[in-house]
């Protein structure tokens, strides 16, 4: 292990993508009972305090703060010791800039979770209101409020263009596991960026009608879904999308490689893809 990875690092990587495919795995499960149902999807916190009717509801809840608040450690991390390696360059800065993002953003779910396990909490829409509210409040608020939900379309955009180019594979290492699951990991990103997409579409009407109360979660993504021509059939193929997701994040807490951990010449689907296409190509010369 490199001199520039602490030892801990990769358990606490590994638990936090863990926790993520526990969250995940509800939301979608629940979604996907809505669907055949004909019920209202949930959010993420109003999926998770559906737990909390069992009796190791709570104790879950802690196992999952505490996974979320371990991949925000590894987020940061990641990008003060730039651990795969994204350079310098401005594109390195951006891309570690938003490992930052999502890393505290996660922690702030995590946040959100021990307070159900402590004493229970509202929905996440009414938290997302919550935040846009008080943006809005601020000066230049709509403006403000525009911008994250630009940057929250720019982060669906992202998943969706990281499952369609199959860029999920730099950082997976080639497994017969793996190899069958792909298009179970391709499926779920692009899922998880059309659900974010119109997260950030919400947060950016929001901003247009000055109106927090537009804006809202995973659960009004969701809804909106529902709302559509075909929505019930369109929310069931995205409630699947979303277990497939967290199939996808399980699947980065086994077989995921840290360059600065693992070393360069860790063999990855995306390494492998590569060398099959070269071989393809030399055969055809």
């Amino acid at each position: 292990m490199s001199d520039t990875c602490p030892a801990w690092v990769v358990p606490v990587m590994r638990a936090g993508y863990l926790s993520r495919a526990v969250v995940y795995t509800v939301v979608g499960g629940l979604a996907l009972v809505a669907a055949v149902e004909g019920q209202e999807a949930e959010g993420t916190t109003d999926a998770l305090a559906d737990l909390q009717a069992h009796w190791w509801g709570t104790p879950l809840l802690w196992l999952i703060a505490l996974g979320l608040w371990a991949y925000m450690v590894w987020r940061l991390v990641d990008a003060a010791l730039d651990l795969e390696d994204y350079g310098r360059d401005l594109k390195g800065v951006v891309a570690r800039a938003g490992l930052i993002v999502t890393g505290v953003i996660h922690g702030a779910i995590g946040v959100s979770v021990a307070g159900l396990a402590l004493r229970g909490g509202d929905g996440e829409g009414g938290g997302t209101q919550s935040m846009t509210a008080q943006l809005m409040a601020m000066p230049l608020g709509p403006w403000l409020v525009g911008a994250v939900g630009l940057v929250t379309i720019g982060a669906g955009v992202y998943y969706g263009y990281k499952g369609i180019s199959e860029k999920y594979k730099e950082h997976i290492r080639v497994t017969a596991t793996a190899e069958r699951l792909d298009p179970v990991l391709k499926f779920g990103c692009i899922a998880q960026g059309v659900v974010i997409a119109v997260i950030g579409v919400l947060i950016c009407y929001a901003a247009l009608t000055a109106d927090p109360q537009a804006a809202g979660g995973v659960g009004e993504a969701l809804g909106q879904i529902r709302a559509a021509p075909f929505g019930r059939v369109m929310l069931g193929v995205v409630a699947v999308g979303l277990v497939a997701f967290a199939v996808e994040n399980a699947v980065e807490a086994i077989y995921r490689v840290i360059p600065r951990c693992d070393g360069p010449d860790v063999m990855t689907l995306a390494r492998q893809a590569r060398q099959k296409a070269e071989r393809g190509l030399q055969a055809a010369g």
